[in-house]
């Protein structure tokens, strides 16, 4: 358990430095907030869900690595977003997300599919990974004629705030954020195994639940954050932008390194559960102007009936 605690909060700690760092180095070279907001940000939060999955999956865990994939973009929609609407009411302009929520809408169907078929394989990995490379260069490219979106990622890059001045200390902070979310992510592994074994969890129930929520930490304080300055939009966005990574650049980006077997009990129950609320999250963000507290409550009660079934006798009619 307390592997567990002290990989989750390296983890939460060090993505913020690795962030800040990276976008320093970013700056430096020249590039814009519209792309900084679209590759270095993303990456970086995200960057806890790819060591977490790749050190899942190469310690013969590949339960635990698929499950915090499918239960990373479930926590960032049900609970980051969830939470984020009861901070405060989140307005957002619907012509600027709906891109990407029609994106995420995709990716998902297609790692679903990916799934059922055979799991994900070095060919599978190519696809995925090609599949962002592309969505980059597009969205790129159409954000600098659409201002609504393009103005969504520059917010992005805005909000990281207290960078380091010197390239020195940039550099140092994406040495040790590089370094603690490695160790975090061994620590986390370890310990939600440990856990697994002692009370008889799966562990794909340990990756869809413990390690997801901790690996979906970063974009939790981002929303958190950004809802409370009025920037809805960009919460929106980071959490959107969050799963289209989770999906392809993860998943992608671990099969291209190890092949991920789909658990048998993820395809019952969890996928399933993904679909319908990347739908919802489709529906709910194209179809009103602005999600309420109450709308974030009902998100977040969602999130906790789903963590109540994982560790319920429920979860037992679904098979091992």
């Amino acid at each position: 358990m307390f592997q567990a605690a002290l990989g989750l909060a390296l983890l939460l700690f060090c993505a913020d430095y690795v962030v800040r760092g990276a976008v320093r180095f970013a700056q430096q070279l020249g590039l814009s907030n519209l792309l900084i907001g679209l590759t270095v940000v993303a990456f970086g939060t995200s960057a806890p869900e790819f060591v977490t999955t790749l050190t899942a999956a190469l310690a013969n865990a590949p339960d635990m690595a698929v499950g915090n994939v499918i239960g990373s973009n479930i926590a960032n929609i049900l609970l980051v977003l969830g939470i984020a609407a009861l901070a405060k009411p989140l307005v957002c302009d619907r012509r600027a997300i709906a891109r990407d929520a029609f994106v995420m809408l995709a990716a998902t169907i297609l790692f679903m599919a990916m799934g059922f078929l055979s799991g994900f394989k070095v060919w599978h990995g190519a696809v995925l990974t090609s599949l962002l490379l592309l969505y980059l260069i597009y969205a790129y490219r159409t954000e600098r004629r659409l201002v609504t979106a393009e103005a969504v990622h520059e917010k992005e890059a805005s909000e990281v705030t207290n960078l380091p001045q010197s390239l020195w200390i940039a550099g140092l902070l994406l040495a040790v954020g590089i370094t603690g979310i490695l160790i975090g992510a061994e620590l986390l592994v370890r310990g939600g195994t440990g856990i697994a074994r002692h009370f008889g969890i799966s562990e794909a129930v340990i990756g869809l639940t413990l390690v997801a929520v901790g690996t979906s930490l970063p974009e939790l304080a981002t929303a958190i954050v950004a809802s409370r300055r009025n920037h809805g939009d960009v919460a929106i966005g980071n959490i959107l932008g969050s799963n289209i990574f989770n999906l392809l650049a993860i998943a992608g980006g671990v099969a291209l390194i190890t092949p991920l077997p789909m658990p048998q009990q993820l395809l019952r129950f969890d996928i399933w559960i993904l679909l319908a609320v990347s739908c919802l999250a489709l529906l709910l963000l194209l179809g009103r102007a602005q999600l309420g507290r109450f709308t974030g409550l009902a998100l977040f009660s969602a999130y906790i009936a789903y963590i109540f079934i994982q560790f319920s006798p429920l979860r037992a009619l679904l098979g091992p």
